[in-house]
């Protein structure tokens, strides 16, 4: 049995490091008590950085953790990759709760043992069907100076540097091969990542920050969500 820490984040890592290593359902289910209260005061903290969130984005004020935050439960029918359980905790944080709405942009959480890019702060549009990306990249080119004083101000280019996702190898097809907007155009999917490492959500304000820290990509979800339903 895991020692109980005096916060009880610390317990989460734990409990998913073991779980890297004992991912089989005989194990979790003689640990899913513990489990259960582990992903419950997670729940409480996401409840807490959800209503924070509203400060900035009040359309979020219907959301709730529990409409959210993502299984542990992988989804392993068309996966080589048979092990049953994820090794993170995650959500979905946006006005459609989890899995509502996909095509427009949102943020997510996650929070795990697979690595540092796995953990951290996202917001964006991922994996936009083709009509929708073909949008978007109109609605940046369109609108270039905007969009660019959006995505460069200081604290976006500090807080979420670059761009994380997918990107094509050459420019998509309709566009000049020298086209001065390449590099976006290229990209399939518009993403800003926030690393944060373990100490991060080991300090109990971890909610709060998190929303304050997502607070900065408002212009850019505000810009997508535009370009989207325009």
């Amino acid at each position: 049995m895991m020692k109980t820490s005096t916060y009880y984040i610390n317990d989460v890592f734990n409990f998913l490091e073991e779980l890297s290593r004992n991912n089989n359902r005989e194990w979790f289910k003689s640990r899913k008590a513990q489990f259960d209260d582990l992903r419950g005061q997670w729940l409480d903290d996401l409840d807490r950085m959800l209503a924070a969130m509203t400060a900035w984005w009040p359309e979020m004020a219907g959301q709730t953790a529990k409409t959210s935050a993502y299984r542990i439960y992988r989804d392993t029918r068309f996966s080589q990759d048979k092990t049953p359980y994820k090794l993170y905790f995650a959500a979905s944080l946006s006005p459609w709760g989890r899995g509502g709405e996909s095509d427009h942009a949102g943020c997510y959480l996650q929070m795990g043992v697979r690595g540092l890019y796995d953990n951290g702060l996202y917001g964006g549009v991922w994996c936009p069907p083709m009509p929708i990306l073909r949008k978007l990249r109109h609605a940046i080119v369109d609108n270039i100076e905007e969009f660019e004083e959006i995505v460069n101000t200081p604290a976006v280019k500090k807080l979420f540097p670059g761009w994380c996702g997918g990107s094509l190898k050459t420019i998509p097809k309709g566009w000049e091969r020298d086209h001065p907007n390449a590099e976006l155009l290229r990209l399939k999917e518009y993403g800003k990542f926030h690393p944060c490492d373990r100490s991060f959500f080991l300090d109990p304000q971890w909610p709060l920050r998190s929303a304050e820290i997502l607070g900065n990509l408002k212009g850019f979800l505000d810009f997508m969500n535009y370009s989207i339903t325009e």
